[in-house]
């Protein structure tokens, strides 16, 4: 069974960092693309940031550039989101995607999911 199993979450002060790990068991994450969604309370789940299979090229959403970064880690089948700087609008549930056609930019798109992990930001 195909599963994405994100991790990492937690509770974080303003300006404070969190790195969140989206790890695949029952493939490999080799040939998919991988995004990052999130989604906060009230609100549409909306893209983050994506990187393709080669690790070639990222993508950002414009209210994370400069604060995120995408990277991946193909031997340990994991990809992760560096998040610095945070902000309490980055309080949200965070969801890694894969596909292995295209780029996961689309909140709804028919992608795998994760379940998400909380990413809560407060004083």
């Amino acid at each position: 069974q195909l599963q994405l199993v994100e991790s990492g979450g937690g509770l974080v002060q303003p300006g404070g960092s969190l790195r969140l790990s989206c790890a695949a068991s029952g493939f490999t994450l080799d040939y998919y693309a991988i995004g990052w969604f999130r989604q906060a309370p009230g609100k549409d789940r909306e893209f983050v940031a994506a990187i393709r299979w080669s690790g070639t090229s990222t993508y950002y959403a414009a209210s994370v550039k400069g604060r995120f970064t995408i990277s991946r880690e193909n031997a340990k089948n994991t990809v992760y989101l560096q998040m610095n700087s945070l902000k309490p609008e980055d309080t949200a549930v965070y969801y890694c995607a894969a596909d292995r056609s295209v780029v996961p930019t689309t909140a709804t798109g028919r992608y795998y999911w994760g379940q998400g992990t909380q990413v809560t930001v407060s004083s």
